[in-house]
């Protein structure tokens, strides 16, 4: 659709003939909105109405609502009828507040068009700048303003912007011409171009648009706006906002909000400036400002990489070691205005701020403010500071920190004694360490990572199309680009290791090689990134585990005094234990006992065990075995010494023990006495056709109920080994898998007590311990009315429950989940978080029924939905005593349940 007769659509459109508000105006004084309005305004408008509204310098301007998204992709691309005459009324509002004329041969008036959704959504979606220029406009401007230079800067960029954003003409052609022209010129920076250079490649930007499209560059400003607001609405679409939507959990519906807003000029001279700041750190959350800026340039230029940014404050300057001059000492009295300004916004916002500004002629104007992104240590940091300031209370500052970021705290870091070969030093740009093998494109890093392999994505600069591929990567490398940069920003926010503006590296795509002083690394070489420390390093380097301390250390005490779930840890190991136990964990919600069989000094006793042929024979196997697991439970109990362990008898299929090749055979024969063709009929005997479904969980101990004997027998011997040790406390819960009826618990539970009473009667003593079910499949959740007769708890296994009621096996889930979440089927994976419509029905049910029968039976989660933040909101919604997940993310079920309950007091 060209984009007149997209303008055409909006005038002429027929729907909508309601007097619905479309528009609200901001800056000069005072606006329509407020900080409130961001789900109708977005967030770029809300805050930019909001400042209005603080008396702050913001430059004109209006924001179309969301609405106008929503009412745009309901009705085919259609604006609704009314909002041309609305968006005209608007722009005279600018021309008299501006004193200028949009489309004036003599005064012309530019705007920027902006996206701005609710939620921040940083590089992903269109930008228009400079708008309003064409040849005629462009010489009024530079006769108006005295400089041609500037004039013709700013056309060559919108040129350039207009035709990749809403054109579509590919963005590379544009700088090979600018590189170009610098070249012929034998300059290095854009801003040494002259006059004559800007109007030159101003041409050739407009050639090289009537080149790939046929037909020449729009010269009417009206067509040029209706095609940028087209353009922003249509980037709610494209596929960098999709990706990063899906990793953010934020829903399609929600849409995009347009802001049109009276440029103003950061490159007219050198009393010009742009720049990008935060009120604290973002990625410590130190107290400073933190930020950088640009003379005599625009907005893109700080965050592109193009020009090296300069720090801000003279202490910025240092920190870094940079000979760039800090805006603090070029333009003390505009800083000190700047420094108030972020003062002021923290304090009014009660959070570290995100902002834009741009200095004209010595005058400041805020273009943005919003919540800055900021890394999980950081988060952690302003969070207690804050409390500690009087600025918020420790209910908000629980609800300010995101728990899927906590991950970030909870994994290794470059350990500072190892031996290290740094090959360059460059920004520290997103804190955390990471070891992969060199790639060099996001497509390539997707790939590999797809496929098992730990990759470091390493770029000249990234841009929003490389977001897939930072997702997938274990760290970012940059050799352009600043600590505002792209690169740096996405990945504070998505946690990972960022290293930026390593200028020492030479980058070949072609060649598929990167230099550094003279040495040569391929791709799949392994190097190590240190985002703290900013460090590029040859090879692996060991890691070391991280500690819960300091402020970290409070936030989670803060969390513990307000949440009523308690939080388990999903461990079989004695490691996983311990480090759960330190990161909080109140007990086992989870011990998966098949692991321990695959240790290889019981390998062979599970599989003669498996493959007996009589109960006889797969005694004298279990017989071996029980000395094992004995010692494994006794470890576990007393890591957890006074806290619930929960272990989960026998459950997997028994083809996941059998021996495949024919060596395994042979030995499992020699170690039975057995011949090895014996032995391979019994493993075809033993094949399933869909094991998950078949001879596994509490089916194994209809059929052989010894198996669950001796493990019943090894929790009752090693609990009360704990017990008879000083200060020695367990809690056993020992809980049957897959059971789908209350007579295969009947049964079990009848065996289960009985090894009790002979273990009890031979020791002279006994321990309290309870017998409970995992519920897993929908029959099990629709009759747990049932169940809860002889079961005392239940524990929700939703990884199993989610496959059973889907009908989806989440090993093979992955080749077509996306395609249900890109056409809008699934909004999110239900492996990842729990289908609240329906298996958090199953579950609402299994609870309502489970508690008539039995009020004070015991209700928790033991699946991977366990440590997701928006399935722990659910579990404490639905009433549940608790939740288990794996150890490091138990901080995270933790924080998550303290939100849950103090969302649930509101």
């Amino acid at each position: 659709m060209s984009l007149t007769s997209q303008k055409s659509k909006a005038d002429s459109s027929t729907m909508g003939k309601t007097m619905t508000k479309w528009v609200y105006s901001f800056g000069a004084g005072g606006s329509d909105g407020k900080a409130e309005m961001r789900n109708l305004l977005g967030g770029k408008g809300a805050n930019l109405a909001e400042m209005s509204n603080m008396g702050l310098p913001v430059p004109p301007g209006f924001t179309i609502s969301t609405d106008v998204c929503t009412y745009y992709y309901d009705h085919d691309n259609v604006y609704p009828d009314d909002l041309s005459e609305v968006v005209d009324v608007e722009i005279a509002r600018i021309e008299k507040h501006v004193g200028a004329k949009f489309g004036d041969a003599d005064n012309p008036l530019l705007v920027s068009v902006r996206s701005g959704s609710r939620a921040s959504m940083p590089g992903m979606m269109d930008t228009v700048l400079n708008l309003g220029l064409n040849d005629v406009t462009a010489e009024g401007l530079a006769v108006r303003s005295g400089d041609a230079r500037f004039a013709y800067d700013s056309y060559r960029r919108f040129i350039q912007m207009f035709g990749d954003v809403v054109l579509g003409v590919d963005h590379y052609l544009f700088d090979e011409t600018l590189e170009q022209a610098k070249l012929d010129r034998g300059v290095i920076l854009d801003t040494d171009l002259s006059a004559d250079d800007m109007r030159g490649v101003a041409a050739e930007y407009k050639k090289i648009v009537e080149r790939e499209l046929g037909q020449p560059f729009p010269q009417d400003p009206k067509e040029q706006l209706w095609g940028a607001i087209s353009a922003v609405f249509g980037s709610w679409m494209n596929q960098r906002a999709i990706t990063y939507r899906r990793l953010n959990s934020i829903p399609s519906e929600w849409g995009t909000a347009v802001n049109i807003q009276a440029m103003v000029f950061g490159n007219m001279g050198d009393d010009c400036a742009t720049g990008v700041a935060f009120t604290r750190d973002p990625s410590t959350g130190e107290n400073m400002f933190y930020g950088e800026y640009l003379v005599n340039a625009q907005g893109e230029d700080v965050v592109a990489g193009i020009r090296t940014p300069q720090h801000l404050t003279l202490a910025g300057k240092e920190r870094n070691g940079s000979n760039l001059s800090a805006m603090e000492e070029v333009m003390p009295e505009v800083f000190g205005q700047l420094d108030d300004v972020r003062q002021l916004l923290e304090i009014h916002y009660k959070d570290m701020q995100d902002i834009e500004f741009t200095v004209q002629q010595g005058k400041l104007y805020m273009l943005q403010t919003r919540a800055g992104k900021r890394t999980a240590a950081a988060a952690v940091r302003i969070a207690v500071e804050m409390v500690e300031e009087g600025l918020i209370n420790k209910v908000e500052a629980i609800n300010r920190v995101d728990p899927g970021q906590l991950e970030q705290l909870l994994h290794p870091r470059l350990d500072p004694d190892a031996a290290r070969n740094v090959l360059t030093r460059a920004l520290p740009a997103s804190p955390g360490a990471a070891s992969g093998k060199i790639v060099f494109s996001a497509d390539t890093a997707e790939d590999m990572a797809h496929k098992g392999e730990d990759v470091i994505l390493v770029r000249i600069e990234t841009s929003p199309e490389d977001i897939h591929g930072m997702h997938a990567a274990r760290g970012v490398l940059t050799t352009r680009g600043g600590m505002t940069s792209h690169a740096a920003v996405v990945a504070r926010g998505m946690g990972r290791p960022c290293v930026a503006g390593a200028g020492e590296i030479s980058i070949d795509y072609a060649a598929g090689t990167m230099s550094i002083g003279g040495r040569n690394f391929a791709a799949g070489d392994l190097v190590t990134i240190d985002g703290a420390a900013g460090e590029v390093i040859e090879g692996l380097v060991p890691t070391i585990e991280p500690e819960v301390s300091g402020g970290f250390a409070a936030l989670m005490e803060w969390a513990d005094d307000l949440r009523r779930m308690k939080v388990r840890t999903n461990a079989e190991t004695p490691a996983d234990a311990r480090m759960a136990r330190e990161f909080g964990a109140e007990g086992i919600g989870l011990c998966r006992t098949e692991h321990m069989f695959f240790d290889p000094a019981r390998i062979i006793a599970v599989r003669q065990m498996i493959m007996a042929g009589n109960e006889a024979g797969r005694r004298a196997a279990l017989e071996e075995l029980l000395p094992f697991q004995r010692d494994d439970f006794i470890e576990l109990f007393r890591i957890m010494s006074g806290l619930p362990v929960t272990i989960r008898l026998l459950d997997p299929p028994l083809h996941e023990f059998l021996p495949h090749t024919e060596s395994e055979i042979a030995e499992v024969a020699k170690a039975s006495g057995k011949n090895p063709k014996e032995m391979q009929e019994t493993v075809a005997r033993l094949h399933e056709s869909n094991p998950m479904l078949g001879h596994r969980g509490c089916r194994l101990g209809i059929s052989f109920p010894e198996i669950y004997e001796m493990q019943a027998r090894a929790i009752f011997e090693a609990a009360l080994a704990i017990a008879s040790e000083p200060d020695g406390s367990v809690i056993p819960e020992i809980m049957i898998p897959l059971a789908a009826t209350k007579r295969e618990l009947d049964i079990l539970k009848d065996k289960i007590d009985a090894v009790a009473v002979a273990v009890f009667e031979e020791a002279g003593r006994n321990v309290e311990y309870s017998i409970g079910t995992m519920i897993e499949l929908p029959r099990a959740a629709l009759r747990a009315n049932e169940l809860a007769e002889p079961a005392e708890f239940f524990s929700f296994g939703t990884n199993d429950l989610t496959q059973t009621t889907f009908g989806i096996s989440r090993d093979d889930a992955a080749s077509f989940l996306p395609d249900y979440q890109h056409y809008g089927i699934l909004e999110v994976d239900p492996f990842v978080s729990i289908d609240v419509d329906g298996v958090g029905e199953l579950i609402s049910i299994a609870v309502e029924r489970g508690r008539a029968t039995r009020p004070d039976i015991k209700l928790g989660i033991c699946g991977e939905h366990g440590g997701d933040p928006a399935s722990v909101r659910f579990c404490d919604r639905v009433g549940l005593d608790y939740v288990s997940c794996s150890p490091y993310r138990v901080p995270i079920a933790r924080l998550a349940a303290a939100q849950a309950a103090t969302a649930s007091k509101d």
